[in-house]
């Protein structure tokens, strides 16, 4: 497979701003990433950098001021809202940082939901996607009786609940001690590695980024060039 066909997201002089009472604030200043299938790449910088609004561009959970994002050629700031929904149900996966967990439903009913909004329900792959993130044996459990990283865990397994081809993370471990923080990047390497997941993981640890296939760094809105991404 050569580049080109490799391609599976990509941004193009994406900017971001909001009007405020003061004038307009700028978040990201022509914005321009390539995705590849299969890679794990890291967005890393510091708090108001612009890491989650690039991430949220991304994934159709926003759209950009102007630019362009094209996801598997097709360019999501000209789609309806429903076609929005529909990319993000069906090809898209997203972490946050505090889980985003129904607490009524149980963690099994929590991962079940998403192949319910797309009507790709599939008991069995439900059943496998909760060993691979180790919680089969708390499936009946709900939330509240989960610890931080467990529920996190939940949360990954939301998101390849319907196979997605990217999952967004935004700070997927900024709310966990060291040791669970840990153990979720080892989750997440083992699940692009052995499962060929793509992720985009957004994270203001510098040391954490370097773990990825890739890093790009964010700095007041605009990407640093690689040589200045661990200098600056």
């Amino acid at each position: 497979m050569n580049n080109h066909e490799a391609m599976i997201l990509s941004a193009r002089d994406v900017r971001k701003d909001y009007d405020m009472p003061t004038g307009t604030l700028e978040i990201l200043r022509g914005v321009n990433i390539d995705v590849r299938s299969g890679e794990m790449l890291f967005v890393n910088g510091k708090s108001g950098s612009g890491k989650s609004t690039l991430l949220h561009l991304l994934g159709g959970l926003d759209r950009p001021t102007g630019g362009t994002i094209f996801f598997k050629g097709r360019d999501m700031t000209r789609m309806s809202e429903r076609d929005l929904a529909r990319v993000r149900s069906n090809s898209l996966g997203f972490v946050f940082q505090f889980y985003h967990l129904l607490p009524e439903l149980t963690v099994y009913e929590n991962v079940l939901l998403p192949t319910l909004l797309a009507k790709k329900k599939d008991p069995a792959w439900i059943k496998e996607v909760l060993k691979r993130v180790k919680l089969w044996n708390r499936r009946t459990h709900f939330p509240p009786e989960l610890s931080g990283g467990e529920q996190q865990r939940v949360a990954i397994a939301r998101a390849l609940a319907n196979s997605p081809d990217i999952v967004l993370c935004d700070e997927p471990t900024g709310n966990l001690d060291e040791e669970t923080a840990a153990s979720i990047m080892s989750l997440l390497t083992e699940l692009n590695r052995n499962e060929g997941h793509s992720f985009i993981i957004v994270t203001h640890d510098e040391e954490l980024a370097k773990t990825g296939t890739r890093t790009l760094r964010l700095h007041e809105g605009q990407l640093m060039p690689p040589e200045k991404i661990f200098n600056s």
